[in-house]
């Protein structure tokens, strides 16, 4: 009897940030441009850890990680945002859209994780430094990694699987600029309830319990720092954990503020804001905000110039 309401789309139909041409030709040049400096940041990044071998150490193979996250989520979905600003009719296939949904859950995911490990490296480092060779030994800091990339992968996987397969009885036109879970369940015309509670496990897997492991570290690094007496190993202390801390208040403050807010007073242009600063700007700030802050990654990029220059 209802075979038609639950017939397959083959496509769905995205309204995007704006219908005015020029609007769109301009956010094409802005983003565009945002984008080449997020390839060029994090492959930087990516090339100076490679290249020296001061950078072979665990905060450096986190910090390799997370440039590659970076470089893979925005390019899931920054692309095709492009095209679809020179085009009259924003479409994208179902199957890619399911695609372009699974890696852009995935990539947060696995980001949010990668942040709580760097976390408890610069805790065994502030903490406990005479430890940390011991502590931080190759199989443990390669383990983390793995652990991060299999639980946003495992993650994303279920919470792709059930969205999809939520059927929309023919309406196919998001309120979004890419294929995003929330604006996808929005055309579901059948009970949701299992994809909030989903959502919900979802974000408390790979959002919560992380940010919480965050806290727990920043605030014994805190309470070790303020046991140092002088000023200069205060500011040493702080400062091998500054970079990342301003990319963890940014990213964990963000989502936060999305997430565990009452779903009644979210919106669909407060959630494309929270996709564009994921996809867009968040990859563009952090190699920026690790390479000026980093004595190590300015050395590591003057030693490239230099033997370029030869």
């Amino acid at each position: 009897m209802g075979g038609d309401n639950v017939t397959w789309i083959k496509e769905f139909i995205l309204l995007g940030l704006s219908t005015d041409h020029q609007i769109q030709v301009g956010l094409f040049v802005l983003f565009g441009f945002i984008y080449l400096l997020t390839l060029l940041g994090n492959g930087l990044i990516i090339l100076l850890i490679w290249l020296d071998a001061r950078l072979h150490s665990p905060m450096y193979f986190f910090l390799c990680n997370l440039s590659v996250v970076d470089i893979c989520y925005t390019t899931s979905g920054v692309p095709q945002m492009l095209a679809h600003f020179l085009m009259e009719k924003k479409t994208i296939p179902y199957t890619r859209c399911a695609t372009q949904l699974f890696f852009s859950l995935a990539l947060g995911g696995i980001e949010f994780l990668l942040l709580a490990a760097m976390a408890y490296d610069r805790y065994v480092a502030v903490c406990d430094p005479l430890q940390y060779v011991m502590v931080m030994r190759r199989g443990m800091y390669v383990g983390l990694a793995i652990v991060s990339w299999l639980i946003g992968l495992a993650n994303s996987a279920v919470e792709t699987a059930v969205t999809m397969s939520l059927p929309t009885c023919g309406h196919n036109v998001l309120n979004h600029v890419a294929c995003e879970t929330l604006a996808v369940v929005r055309l579901a015309c059948v009970d949701i309830t299992i994809n909030q509670i989903i959502i919900l496990v979802s974000s408390i897997i790979v959002l919560l319990v992380p940010c919480c492991l965050v806290s727990l570290s920043y605030a014994h690094i805190v309470a070790a720092v303020l046991r140092i007496r002088s000023s200069e190993g205060r500011r040493k202390a702080f400062g091998t954990c500054t970079s990342h801390l301003t990319v963890v208040s940014m990213s964990y403050g963000m989502a936060l503020f999305t997430y565990m807010q009452p779903r009644a007073s979210a919106s669909a242009e407060q959630d494309k804001m929270v996709v564009l600063f994921y996809a867009v700007v968040t990859p563009m700030l952090n190699p920026l905000i690790y390479s000026l802050r980093n004595k190590d990654m300015k050395a590591a990029l003057k030693k490239v110039i230099g033997k370029s220059s030869v």
